[in-house]
């Protein structure tokens, strides 16, 4: 593990990625802008006020989608360069020009969107008889006639983008470029500290005395920067608030489930049935912690160790090949082949830098290849992190080939499932190839402690603490630091109740994660979940069928809503029952850890 973070000019170009494929060289960059406003001044003379007749409505269509596929290269290659070296002057200044002229480019677009929501609905109907390749496109149109205003709003708008989008800017400017953390010290040996070690490391340290000790550290610096943090988030709040109430909305969360084609009932159920059924199994694996590790107490700070850190496999970037095309050869030849071309054209990028975006992504620009970033730590978890991050990857690479721009999205309620699939395949073959139980003990741990802690605990505590600040929000309030800690703090206790105690500084989590400005995010990490889960038990048990049935799934890109997605798999979201068996599933693994631990050290745990 990195623990103090070179440079970005010090790492191996082999553990970057490869933006060439974007653009060879800024001169290429720059010219493209030139090209896209060009065309975006003809588009707006050609079709402003034009658009009265069905073929001159899937000509603008067309003329749209055209111009979508030069901007989409240009904002990824200026977002993944800026991603992986927040301090590079000249990645930031790229940005902010471009923030720039796509706020104009925006404006200038605005009038598409507005005009052609405002058109007759038989005349879209009309369209929709004539291009069924825009069938999907222009029936999302008519479900969005409702909430659009009027066009010169909405131009007002588009111009303003750069400024709208500011809060989670500020957020990662604050946290990757201004917060500079100390070293930490420990029996008079220091230790550095920063957000991807402490994320990537220090949080599952074995050592109880340093993994305190840098938690207590790198809470202490999050806290002088609460109260901007917090200023920060509450613009982001008040901007989501102001325009759902503009576009007639009667919540911010109709307004932010709008998009995901989720109603209410879905996301509710999602955070009270884990809340309630999920953190008794929960509370049990933390009991284990405790017990394995001979810790006085089972605090907050010690959720991340892992359950045998001495038999946590040590594994290089050149070496995780093996695991992973083992583990997904299953989806066949033409997702082998992505899988291949991703290490071979350098799609990762896999190095540990200062400046780097915390976590890992993967971002799927229309038109090109995947791109993903994780900063690779020679730990066996990062295999389950990279697999993950290729679900994202097969998913729109898929999609891509089979649908149009418009398509190949589908609602953010079902994006992790495909990404998370790919993580049950990884231990399902990892599972399947041993029968050493201190083995299988590790791999259902990792199961749990990453896989499900990650999506089923962290992020839908994200989504708990998430629904109480925008009911607060909705009720016409606002938020800063101080409730913010309270409701965090209450939703941490609530879950895991006298079993594990909240220490200081785990109030402070909030500050840690950028999805509190993606609208209602966190929770889809839960749902995505509970259908790869069941979707994974199907090809476990049906093999081949249900592989097939999930490629389809992943090549309807965006063309149906969630619920339908999940029913081509064999799933039923609309019920309870998949994310009931899903509970289940988890705390049968735990169950089979306590077996295997008592197996293992000859004891009663």
């Amino acid at each position: 593990m990195v623990k103090s973070l070179p440079p970005r000019s010090a790492v191996a170009v082999e553990e970057t990625w490869n933006l060439e494929d974007l653009f060879k060289t800024e001169d290429a960059y720059n010219e493209a802008i030139k090209d896209v406003q060009a065309t975006v001044a003809a588009f707006a003379e050609r079709f402003k006020g034009n658009m009265t007749d069905d073929s001159s409505v899937i000509e603008a269509i067309d003329g749209y989608a055209a111009i979508m596929g030069k901007l989409v290269p240009i904002g990824a290659y200026t977002n993944l360069a800026l991603s992986v070296d927040q301090t590079n002057d000249e990645a930031q200044m790229r940005a902010s020009k471009f923030g720039s002229i796509a706020s104009k480019l925006g404006s200038q677009l605005a009038f598409f969107s507005s005009e052609i929501s405002e058109l007759p609905i038989e005349l879209l109907e009309k369209a929709m008889e004539q291009s069924a390749e825009y069938k999907n496109y222009l029936e999302e149109l008519i479900r969005q006639k409702p909430y659009k205003l009027h066009p010169e709003v909405e131009r007002t708008l588009a111009a303003l983008s750069s400024v709208l989008n500011a809060p989670y800017g500020l957020y990662d400017t604050t946290k990757l470029v201004d917060m500079k953390f100390d070293d930490f010290e420990v029996h008079g040996e220091k230790f550095p500290l920063s957000y991807i070690s402490f994320e990537g490391g220090w949080e599952q340290e074995p050592d109880t005395e340093k993994r305190r000790a840098a938690y207590d550290a790198f809470h202490a610096k999050l806290k002088e920067y609460q109260h901007t943090q917090a200023k920060t988030y509450d613009m982001q709040l008040q901007k989501e608030k102001t325009i759902s109430d503009l576009r007639g909305y009667d919540t911010v969360f109709d307004s932010l489930l709008f998009n995901q084609e989720v109603d209410r009932s879905m996301y509710d159920r999602q955070i009270d049935l884990i809340m309630n059924e999920l953190a008794p199994h929960m509370r049990k694996y933390a009991k284990l912690l405790q017990k394995v590790h001979r810790l006085d107490e089972m605090t907050f700070s010690d959720l991340k160790v892992p359950l045998d850190p001495n038999y946590e496999p040590k594994i290089t970037i050149e070496e995780s090949k093996k695991y992973i095309k083992e583990s997904l050869a299953i989806m066949g030849d033409d997702y082998m082949d992505m899988v291949n071309r991703s290490y071979d054209e350098r799609w990762t990028d896999f190095a540990q830098n200062v400046g780097k975006s915390t976590g890992a992504f993967c971002s799927s620009p229309y038109g090109t290849h995947p791109y993903i970033l994780i900063s690779w730590t020679g730990s066996m978890e990062d295999v389950f992190v990279l697999a993950h991050e290729l679900g994202h990857a097969g998913h729109f690479y898929n999609a891509h080939q089979h649908q149009n721009y418009f398509n190949s999205r589908p609602s953010t309620y079902f994006i992790e499932a495909p990404s998370t699939m790919n993580e049950m395949l990884v231990a399902n073959h990892l599972l399947s190839n041993s029968d050493d139980p201190k083995f299988k003990r590790w791999v259902i741990s990792s199961i749990v402690a990453r896989t499900y802690y990650h999506n089923f605990v962290t992020h839908l505590l994200e989504a708990a603490y998430q629904r109480k600040v925008y009911e607060r929000i909705d009720a016409g309030g606002s938020v800063n630091a101080n409730v913010l800690n309270n409701l965090k703090r209450g939703v941490l206790e609530e879950f895991w109740g006298d079993d594990v105690k909240i220490n200081e500084g785990a109030e402070l989590t909030w500050m840690r994660q950028p999805h509190y400005y993606m609208g209602l995010y966190p929770y889809t990490y839960s749902a995505g979940l509970t259908i790869s889960t069941q979707v994974s038990k199907r090809i476990l048990s049906e093999g081949q069928p249900a592989v097939e049935d999930w490629l389809k799934v992943l090549q309807a890109g965006g063309t149906k809503p969630p619920a339908e997605l999940s029913k081509m798999a064999g799933v039923d979201i609309t019920t309870e029952q998949p994310l009931k068996d899903t509970i289940a599933y988890i705390g049968d693994l735990i169950d089979q850890l306590v077996e295997l631990t008592e197996e293992i050290e000859g004891v009663t745990i």
